[in-house]
This record gives structure tokens, sequence and C-alpha cells, in this order.
């Protein structure tokens, strides 16, 4: 499991890096208090996208907590940064005080689709208590487009949402694609500056083996929501894939990064 989910960070991080918004991230950094060592706690680390993004562009010097409950994808990212940092291999459905205390920044990757609205505003207080800023980037809204149409997409696209939304991995069940809104409410109501910007993963035909390992996921969503109905949903996934190995495919999955600072 470690390794497939390892394999799968790694073939979406040039993916993660193009889409996210360098606008957004500016005015978080303006935003940013000016003592240094900036010091950053990383939720759902994984094997480190985030921190080696964030590291180069942030100010210097740094101080970063990383925090996952897979150690061994934490012993991962040791070996591969530069910048001084700490481990967690922790359970983050309850966040405990000392994630965040001290903390000027609050962060994660992909990671807000996973969680619960009742967890976002836990995560929302928890960073206000601390007086930390807040990052997320790569939430996932729901959208998705592919080229060439099939005429099954925007059905295998409202399972795999429905999917999304009964999730649990511990947080409660999972906002799914509602989770930027979510977010947006739970940073206001405790009194932060909200911004939002686009940050959509384009795919093209050069990103077959990403594309490919997506629709597969999408298909496997939609079985498990709707197994009368897999003959069509293996239909269209073998459409879907021919697409791919034909180097005609393309495909948009739409995100969200949202930024939030004390007034």
């Amino acid at each position: 499991m470690t390794d497939s989910l390892a394999d799968w960070l790694s073939l979406r991080e040039a993916a993660d890096a193009a889409a996210r918004s360098q606008t957004l991230l500016a005015e978080l950094v303006a935003a940013l208090p000016a003592r240094r060592p900036l010091r950053i706690v990383d939720l759902g680390t994984g094997t480190g996208s985030n921190v080696r993004y964030l590291s180069s562009r942030l100010p210097q010097p740094q101080e970063w907590l990383v925090v996952d409950r897979d150690p061994s994808l934490l012993d991962r990212l040791t070996a591969c940064v530069d910048v001084p940092l700490t481990t967690r291999a922790t359970n983050l459905g309850s966040l405990t005080d000392d994630l965040f205390s001290g903390r000027d920044l609050v962060t994660a990757s992909a990671l807000l689709d996973l969680v619960s609205e009742s967890w976002l505003q836990r995560l929302a207080r928890a960073s206000r208590e601390a007086g930390a800023a807040a990052l997320f980037a790569l939430t996932y809204n729901g959208d998705s487009r592919c080229d060439p149409v099939e005429p099954e997409d925007e059905w295998v696209r409202s399972l795999m949402n429905r999917h999304q939304r009964q999730n649990d991995k511990g947080f409660g069940r999972a906002a799914g694609p509602d989770a930027t809104d979510a977010a947006d409410r739970a940073f206001t109501s405790a009194g932060y500056f909200v911004r939002r910007a686009t940050s959509d993963w384009v795919l093209d035909p050069a990103m077959a083996p990403m594309q490919r390992t997506l629709i597969e996921g999408w298909a496997e969503a939609a079985l498990e929501m709707a197994p009368e109905q897999a003959p069509a949903v293996r239909d269209w996934l073998a459409r879907r894939w021919q697409h791919v190995d034909a180097n005609r495919s393309r495909i948009v999955v739409g995100h969200e990064d949202l930024a939030a600072w004390l007034r």
C-alpha cells in the first residue's frame, strides 16, 4: 500500500507543481510575519512534495514539522530535502495543540477534500489559537473535462464525486468536492482573511502514465458506487484508455488553492 501511494504521489508531483497558484503564494508570503526562522507545519506530508515546492519559495531560514500517519513515507522524505525538519508519525484525526504551537504557517497539499467539515473547523480554530497563517493547495473541486469526450464522462464523474463525499479516512465523512467552500467558511469564521485561486491539473498526452492511473481510479470509484453498472463502466474505461494509448487524450481536473491570514 505504501509503495502504491508513493508511486502515485511521485507521478502527480510535476502536475501539482505546474498547477499551483504562484500569485496566491506571493500574497501569502507578503502577509507572513517578519521574524525568522519561519516555522511551518505540513499536515499529511506523504513523500514531501509540498515541502519541496514551498521550501525554495518561502522566506529563509525555515524550520519544518512534517506530519503523516505513515512513518515509512516520512523516512523517505528526510533523504531528499535540504531544510531543517522534524518528522512526526501520527494520526491527524485528532489535532493536538503541540502540532500548531509556535507555528507561523500551517500548510497541506491535496488533503482538504479527504477531511470532514467539522475537522476543517477544528483546524481553523487551532490555527487561530497559534496565530498562524494557512496555505492549502490542490483541493479537488468536483470538476473534470476529458477530450475526446465520451458519452459517459459526466456520469462517471458524478459517481466519483459521490464516492468522495462518502469517504471516511479517519477525519469523519469527507467534504470531498465541497472542501474549499467548507474551509473558506471555517477560516472566515475564525477571523481570517481568505483568498482562493484556481489550480487545475492540465494533463496533456505526454502525461499518459498519470492519466491511466487517474482514469482507473475514477472507474474503481464508479464501480463501488454502481456495481450493477459494471459493464458500462468497464466499457467506458476501455475507450478512455484507447484515447490515452493513441496520444490524443487531454484531461483537466479542477482544483483550488486557498490561503488565509489573520486580519
